[in-house]
């Protein structure tokens, strides 16, 4: 069943030490890979044929076998990187009936979650989503916000934390706090 274009709702997950399914051996699965693995997560692919440079990460468990419904289980994302529709098809629908979250590369209709187009700048993370509907648009829009980021964006996000941490060490709420403009 597709789900309505116009639902998402951004988050942002920490995922240190949290068990992702990549579903997929090739150069897609290899950038999910990548991405999954910078953020900290126990990551396991799953795929019976996989490129050198899959094998050649660090932490990253592979099984070289075909995709079995029960390999969703316990995951808490699945990502789907594979050429075979089928095999989408049936991540997709196992991660929905275990309540899995689980994104299928460039197949917006067989997803729960949607990749956004992400540049990271020590703790600032900028991200772009077009809910499936152009990643290359994304990626440019992406790529201007990055260009108007301030080359100091770390000390800034440092000084905004220890304002942060005055405020609630004060008994305050940051929620509603007026905060100055780096630009």
């Amino acid at each position: 069943m597709a789900q309505p274009i116009d639902d998402g709702y951004p988050i942002v997950v920490r995922l240190a030490g949290r068990p992702v399914l990549v579903v997929g051996g090739g150069r897609v699965a290899l950038r999910k890979v990548q991405g999954l693995a910078a953020a900290g997560a126990a990551v396991t692919v799953v795929a019976p044929d996989v490129i050198d440079a899959l094998n050649e990460l660090p932490g990253v468990t592979i099984h070289r076998r075909a995709y079995e419904p029960a390999d969703v289980a316990g995951h808490l994302l699945v990502i789907a990187a594979t050429d075979d529709p089928s095999v989408q098809q049936r991540v997709f629908d196992d991660g929905e009936r275990l309540g899995v979250l689980v994104n299928s590369a460039d197949d917006p209709d067989r997803c729960s979650f949607i990749l956004p187009a992400v540049e990271r700048r020590g703790p600032v993370i900028v991200a772009v989503s077009t809910q499936g509907r152009s990643p290359a648009l994304a990626g440019h829009l992406r790529d201007v916000l990055a260009g108007a980021l301030p080359t100091d964006l770390e000390a800034i996000v440092a000084d905004a934390a220890k304002r942060r941490e005055e405020i609630h060490a004060a008994g305050g709420s940051t929620e509603d706090e007026a905060w100055p403009s780096p630009f």
